[in-house]
């Protein structure tokens, strides 16, 4: 299926991942962002390589695409209507790529074939058209028709794809990789190291034994096995000097996705009379932080 024109929404670490996995395949890919660069560098384990794009800030430069890849966190959507509203023609697939559960419920006002999608990837924007990616891409994804059509548009990338008939249970699992480290490294200015702090890995597992009884509410297959699993993949796999999304936005002064990820399972809780104090204070004080003041150039 090579030859596909596809239009990637945002230029963050993960949109500059699947641009580089679309190109790899055989795409003609345009970058929509709000920020105009001249191109688009990764560096990645394989070395440091420039990715033709086309780049795109205004949605009437956009012409037709065959697939849309949408990457902006879920509060930055309401920023990309613009585009969302170019190509919700009902023809064009949206492929929803977002940490949290609400991939659809996120473009709800879209016409047009929805994708919800998870990707795993250490993936950081140094600067605008300058990403880092630290590992590599895989995904998950519906086994559905849309799915398959996706799995084989990427088939001849480096992308690693898998799709499964339980995606609830498959968000919920990612979800848990996101409870305990986004927050916490958001809240500390650390990266993943300090996920080794005997202190934290105790936290981490107390927000995460919490997080559990909530998603098992919500009808997420998941049991204590899937929590201790999260929390020894990041200590023993993750490479310390990785951060999360969030850490990344509080550092570069942006809003945080706090409400998409802790909030979702506080409100969760709250619906199924589930207590999660711990999952409250972070929430707490993730809502009290303010952005950080960036020198000035």
């Amino acid at each position: 299926m090579a030859g596909q024109r596809i239009a990637v929404i945002g230029s963050g670490g993960i949109g500059g991942a699947l641009a580089e996995a679309a190109h790899d395949a055989g795409h003609r890919v345009t970058m929509c962002v709000r920020t105009p660069f001249e191109r688009l560098t990764l560096q990645t384990p394989e070395g440091t390589r420039e990715v033709p794009v086309e780049v795109a800030t205004e949605p009437g430069g956009l012409g037709e695409v065959d697939w849309a890849v949408l990457t902006t966190k879920v509060h930055d959507v309401p920023g990309a209507a613009g585009w969302l509203h170019k190509l919700g023609d009902g023809r064009t697939p949206l492929v929803v790529v977002q940490n949290g559960v609400e991939h659809r419920e996120s473009v709800a006002d879209v016409r047009t074939p929805v994708l919800p999608a998870l990707i795993y990837v250490g993936a950081e924007r140094l600067s605008p058209g300058e990403v880092v990616r630290r590992s590599p891409v895989t995904m998950q994804l519906p086994a559905d028709e849309l799915g398959e059509r996706f799995t084989e548009l990427l088939a001849d990338s480096a992308v690693r794809i898998k799709q499964t008939s339980d995606f609830r249970t498959a968000a919920w699992r990612k979800m848990l990789t996101n409870l305990a480290p986004n927050p916490i490294t958001a809240l500390t200015l650390r990266r993943l190291d300090v996920l080794a702090d005997p202190d934290v890995e105790e936290l981490s597992a107390g927000i995460l034994r919490e997080a559990i009884e909530v998603a098992r509410a919500e009808g997420a297959d998941l049991g204590e096995q899937d929590a201790e699993q999260v929390l020894r993949d990041y200590v023993e796999l993750m490479p310390p000097t990785n951060g999360t999304s969030m850490l990344y936005d509080r550092i570069a002064g942006l809003p945080t996705e706090h409400e998409h990820i802790t909030g979702t399972l506080v409100r969760a809780a709250r619906t199924h009379g589930i207590d999660v104090p711990l999952n409250r204070t972070l929430l707490t004080l993730l809502r009290a932080c303010k952005p950080m003041q960036l020198p000035t150039p």
